[in-house]
């Protein structure tokens, strides 16, 4: 899989390639960062889909204090 992921113009690779680029700025400039070690892939099927998820990315990072894992600087 990793061979067919690296081929140019796959999805997969370019975003390999911006979380590398990402992941060595941080790293240059002393940026505390480190990417989520996994993450869940969907193809979105149709316009009700699409509405829910995208409310999902507005919405969810103002739940962040109620999350589990979240803590307090």
């Amino acid at each position: 899989m990793q061979s067919r992921a690296n081929r140019c113009g796959r999805l997969s690779h370019m975003i390999g390639q911006f979380k590398s680029a990402v992941t060595k700025y941080a790293n240059a400039h002393d940026i505390p960062f480190m990417w989520q070690p996994r993450f869940h892939d969907h193809i979105i099927r149709n316009g009700v889909e699409m509405n829910r998820i995208a409310d999902y990315i507005q919405n969810n990072p103002m739940k962040w204090e109620l999350d589990r894992f979240y803590k307090k600087r």
